[in-house]
């Protein structure tokens, strides 16, 4: 039964283009050219741990020496006073164990009268309580400088291995000649460390400081593995080398952005944020949907006969696009805010750790709300 199950899931007509068997694009010796190989997919696992333990040598000796090296401070909140029944009651919260720190009006109320408290005792010690649960801004700044460091080498990476490959140039190339397309060792690499790079943001999530959009970022990543290990088993990693180039250019000035406001280097953060949202726009909404997309979804039917595996391949870019448009509605948002207020003020992540990354960037528009907020 396993077996049929299997075969059923590998079938040729679902996977690969009419007339195309498994064995055609099989990879060995005795083949024209390189083809890739579906084991692989197992590479990128074991290499997301060595990229974990890389970020964690990263941020302990390089990244954190160099935030306190600009004056970032590792120090926590002031600890809430000792109170085993509030402390039971917290670790029992369905809303801590979801990282849902703010209580309603109605649940302060509730837990006043069964600890025989007032409500502004109640609040103000979960406040401190839920405050001793958040990383300080050092972690956060080590965070945001492993991502944005990553971001660069792979965009550099990528650019420098594309930069003679013809599918860069004309996007028809990624068609011409499939599936019968050669690997080479430095796109293999590309893909492999691309692929370990989302396998570790996968698990680094649930440890890492929680954000609004942790969800859509949970979704993000699988749906980039997904299509990356999709593109991978049917042999259209070149169209995927594209889509990796393109959505790393945006991120290495987000995360830089983040770091710089951790760093309170405002004039730069405004800087840096402002070629961010230009960057997303003109990459995310311009040349993703109206170059990448209509690519796959118009010139490739002309190139190559359809196959189910292709609309499933599609079907994933068209799921980035729409997570595209939910962020890209943050950024304006922010870019808004930033224009009114006439900088990006606030911390990047709220202490709530309930607000998305970008929001945070303009979190708070007055100096006195910030300073309350750093007190709390």
């Amino acid at each position: 039964m396993l077996r049929t199950v299997i075969n059923t899931f590998w079938n040729e007509y679902v996977w690969l283009p009419p007339n195309t068997t498994w064995e055609d694009i099989a990879p060995g010796p005795d083949k024209v050219v390189v083809y890739t190989d579906h084991r692989h997919l197992l590479v990128p696992i074991p290499l997301a741990l060595v990229l974990i333990a890389l970020r964690y040598v990263l941020e302990k000796y390089w990244f954190a020496p160099f935030g306190k090296s600009l004056g970032i401070k590792n120090t926590r909140p002031k600890k809430a006073p000792t109170n085993p029944k509030l402390e039971a009651a917290y670790q029992a919260s369905p809303k801590i164990k979801h990282k849902q720190f703010v209580l309603s009006k109605d649940e302060i109320c509730a837990l006043a009268k069964q600890l025989d408290m007032s409500e502004r005792q109640v609040e103000r010690w979960w406040r401190l309580r839920r405050s001793q649960d958040k990383p300080s801004t050092l972690v956060k700044f080590s965070e945001n400088m492993w991502r944005c460091t990553f971001y660069l080498y792979n965009f550099s990476y990528g650019l420098f291995i594309l930069w003679d490959k013809e599918w860069l140039w004309d996007i028809d190339h990624c068609y011409i000649g499939y599936p019968h397309q050669g690997l080479t060792n430095d796109v293999w690499w590309y893909y492999m460390i691309s692929s370990g790079f989302y396998w570790s943001l996968t698990m680094s999530q649930f440890w890492d400081v929680r954000r609004k959009d942790f969800w859509q970022m949970f979704v993000h990543h699988l749906a980039t593995i997904a299509l990356l290990s999709f593109s991978w088993v049917g042999n259209l990693y070149r169209i995927g080398t594209l889509v990796l180039l393109l959505h790393d250019t945006a991120d290495i000035f987000l995360e830089a952005a983040k770091a710089a406001k951790y760093a309170n280097y405002q004039r730069f953060c405004d800087a840096v944020f402002a070629t961010f949202t230009v960057l997303w726009i003109v990459t995310r909404l311009g040349v993703y949907p109206f170059y990448i997309i209509w690519s796959t979804s118009v010139r490739a039917p002309m190139l190559l006969p359809m196959f189910p595996a292709y609309y499933i391949f599609n079907s994933l870019l068209c799921l980035l696009l729409a997570l595209h448009v939910v962020w890209t509605w943050l950024i304006l948002q922010v870019a808004y805010k930033a224009i009114h207020a006439g900088q990006m003020e606030g911390d990047i992540r709220s202490s709530s750790s309930e607000l998305s990354d970008v929001s945070q960037l303009s979190n708070h528009s007055t100096p006195n709300r910030l300073n309350h907020k750093k007190e709390t």
